[in-house]
Parts: C-alpha cells; structure tokens; sequence
C-alpha cells in the first residue's frame, strides 16, 4: 500500500481491534489489506507492531507508542478536509468579500445583516467603488453591478432591471424651457458623470440604442451623490437612475423631460467570481443577495451607468 496516510488509517484501527479481522471489519475491506498494511509500516520502520497468536495480536510497545502518534496525525489531516459548513448551513463560517459600487453602501449591510446575526462566524468584507472591481488582485468573492458585465468567466444572476431618465427642477424647465427634442435638449445646461475606469464621462443613452456626449457640462463629477445634488439644485439637466429619482419626481421637485427618448433600461446584476468548487458561505451571500436585490422595492442608488 503506496498511500501512507491510510497506511497509518488502517493501523490505528488495527491497534484498537481485537485482532485483524475485527479491523477489517470496521473498515468495510479484507482481513488481508489490513495484514499488508501492517506488514508495510514494520517492513519500512523495521520493528514489529504487534505480538500475534493464535487468539489474536496485541500492539507491541513500540505499536503503541507508533499508533498515538499516528492518531494525532490522521486526526491532523482528517480535520484538514472535514468541511462541516458544507453539510450543516448552520455552521456559516469565514470572510466574504463583496465589490459593489457606492451607492450600495446602506443597502448590501442592511441586507446580509440577518445572514450575519444568524451565523457569528461569518464576516463580511465589503468593498465600495465605482471602479470595476480586479477581483484577483482584490480576491472578490461576490459582486453588484449595473450596465454590461463583460467577463464571462463569472457565475451571473440578474436581479431587475433599472430605468433611466433625463430630469431636472422645475426652476430649470421655467428659465430653459422643456426641450422637445434631443437636439434642443443638447443647447441646455447639462452635468456629466465620469467614468472612473476611463477617466471619461458617460455617454447619455437613448433609445434605439444611441449614445450622446455631453460636450460643455456646467458640472462634472465622479460622485453619483455629487451628480444628483447639482441635478436638484438646479445646475442643468442630468439623466439619472428612476430608481434614485421617483420619489423627487412624485412630489414634483423634479421634472422628466423626453420620456419617449429613455434608452431600453439596464441590467443589475448580482455576480459569482467562482464556479467550482463554491464554498457554502460564498453561496449563501450571493443567493441572499439576489434575493434581496431583487425583492428590494425601495433602494435609491444615485446616478450610475455601470457598476
């Protein structure tokens, strides 16, 4: 037997057996496997294990001393591979990180807080920005994102779909005028959200799938926040999230302009980076994850073409 780690396996029932054929028996194999395994550990260790008779064998001084520390060692790697959070969920244990973009910062706590207060030993690491996510570098277990998701080694799972519009304040609309067209609505003030990965604004999108460039913005950001307040404060035209926006729109705080022009909307998307072997921790974040992302009726993240 090459293997000798269930050399020294088969060993140690040997020695708390009555004689081999009990071992064999615990073992579920032949009385012979144990016999060699026996005859190999005293061939290469060159002392003899056990004291055999006709009633039975009876470990040797040296077979006892051999088998205590070849328990502690067995025992040391069988630990090794006894993973009980993949058999019992209750025993959720370990660190998973979480790449989302910054608007989520309120949500993704709220929502994995009952997975966290029910299991103690899992921890979460999350970790907030608008720059897509290197998730080796960052070793990236679970992620959010919104727009297109371009690698396709990941574990997808789209959870809703997201609206965008063009809005503004109603001061805004009095003093520029409801553009009746994009052409018209390019003549106004505007503001621009950079691309943090690019260093470039966002192109505004419109049906048909057309893209425009905000030429001159009035203001210009890398904060989504940042965006939505010069939007309600009356700086210019801004096309944000609907999500980030109905609740300005419903009170009237805002106005939407062009409805017929929104572009088909975007995908949020909650994302695996390992397909296999998943551990059970990792795949109870991301399955409560979209869940809760998709049952969520009233995040407002800020303005954000892709997460």
């Amino acid at each position: 037997m090459s293997n000798r780690l269930e050399t020294l396996r088969v060993f140690c029932t040997a020695a708390d057996a009555r004689n081999f054929r009990d071992a064999a028996l615990r073992l579920g194999v032949s009385p012979q496997v144990v016999t060699r395994a026996v005859q190999t550990l005293e061939d290469e260790l060159g002392e003899p294990l056990f004291y055999r008779s006709t009633r039975g064998v009876q470990p040797t001084a040296f077979g006892l001393q051999l088998a205590a520390q070849a328990r502690s060692a067995v025992g040391g790697v069988d630990a090794l591979f006894h993973r009980s959070d993949r058999r019992t969920p209750s025993q959720l244990s370990g660190v998973v990180r979480v790449a989302a973009p910054g608007f989520f910062r309120t949500l993704l706590p709220q929502a994995l807080a009952p997975l966290l207060r029910e299991h103690p030993g899992l921890a979460l690491d999350l970790r907030l920005s608008e720059v897509v996510a290197d998730v080796v570098e960052q070793q990236i277990d679970v992620g959010v994102r919104i727009g297109p998701l371009r690698d396709s080694r990941f574990v997808v799972r789209p959870v809703r779909s997201v609206p965008m519009c063009v809005v503004g304040t109603p001061a805004l609309r009095d003093r520029s005028g409801s553009p009746a067209s994009l052409e018209a609505l390019f003549q106004q003030p505007q503001t621009a959200f950079i691309d943090r990965n690019s260093g470039r604004p966002w192109p505004w999108l419109f049906s048909a799938g057309r893209q425009m460039a905000v030429a001159t913005p009035v203001f210009t950001t890398d904060d989504a926040d940042a965006e939505c307040q010069a939007v309600l404060a009356g700086l210019g035209w801004g096309q944000l999230l609907r999500t980030m926006v109905q609740t300005h729109l419903d009170s009237g705080t805002l106005v939407e302009v062009l409805p017929a022009e929104a572009p088909i909307p975007l995908s949020m998307y909650v994302y695996r980076t390992q397909r296999s072997p998943v551990p059970a921790r990792v795949r109870r974040v991301f399955d409560t994850l979209v869940v809760a992302l998709g049952e969520s009726s009233n995040y407002s993240p800020p303005n954000h073409r892709s997460g």
